[in-house]
């Protein structure tokens, strides 16, 4: 599963990322990284960006950025 089809609130582990893109790598730089814990906080309407909570702070990414990783459930 990736990330943009986690459920709201729903914790989960990064196991994968594609980083075929620059901006995932600077995502990674802050912390978005395999093995780091993840949940989804919102949602904004028509595919817009997404809150995340990592770790002790919330990030907001696109969702088409939010498909390169992939994430575990416990």
């Amino acid at each position: 599963m990736t990330l943009d089809q986690l459920e709201n609130h729903r914790p989960a582990r990064i196991a994968a990322v594609d980083t075929k893109d620059a901006v995932l790598l600077r995502l990674m730089e802050m912390g978005l990284v395999p093995g780091a814990s993840v949940a989804v906080k919102k949602r904004a309407p028509f595919g817009g960006p997404l809150e995340l909570q990592v770790g002790d702070y919330l990030l907001s990414i696109r969702t088409r950025e939010a498909r390169a990783f992939t994430v575990e459930q416990p």
